[in-house]
């Protein structure tokens, strides 16, 4: 095999690599959650709800290809197993009965959350502790896509409770008195 000469250490790519596993694993599982959701959901947001988990799982795909081929660009494989990704994520599976349509959202933000909460660590760690800028800048973008998931996930649940001025019962707009 070729060696790769691109800047890094073999240790810095290892290390680099194992974080992007850990992340593939999350967004595969997040995934297949997302799948299911959009398959099961009943009620009258279904057609609103349907549409929306169609938009993140297709957005979840290309963003599972992208990781996978970072970790190849990097010159090691990616975790391509139901039992890797099981082993690696640090999602839950959540298989029990299915629940109703606004649990499914709040589970869904929970898992976007999650993601949000490691990708910022691993950017950390890439950047400070491998050195790999590029891979660094690579999850910032993954992580404002899941900011922005878990942004119109929360909008949903928010919704229900809206005050006839628009603001929830809790919180207020920023920078209203």
């Amino acid at each position: 095999m070729r060696s790769i000469n691109i800047g890094l250490t073999e240790q810095q790519r290892k290390g680099v690599c194992e974080l992007l596993n850990n992340d593939l694993a999350d967004a595969y599982l997040l995934l297949v959650k997302t799948k299911k959701y959009h398959w099961d959901v009943v009620g009258p947001q279904f057609r609103s709800l349907h549409e929306l988990w169609e938009e993140h799982y297709q957005i979840l795909t290309a963003n599972i290809d992208s990781i996978a081929e970072r970790v190849r660009a990097l010159g090691y494989f990616p975790v391509g197993t139901m039992q890797g990704f099981l082993q690696l994520t640090s999602l839950k599976e959540n298989p029990e009965n299915l629940p109703l349509a606004t649990q499914m959202v709040s589970k869904l933000v929970d898992d976007h959350e999650q993601i949000i909460r490691n990708l910022r660590e691993h950017i950390d760690k890439c950047a400070d502790d491998f050195h790999d800028e590029g891979t660094a800048d690579f999850l910032t973008g993954l992580m404002e896509g899941h900011e922005e998931m878990a942004w119109m996930l929360r909008s949903f649940i928010e919704g229900e409770s809206l005050q006839a001025d628009g603001r929830t019962p809790e919180k207020t707009a920023v920078g209203v008195n």
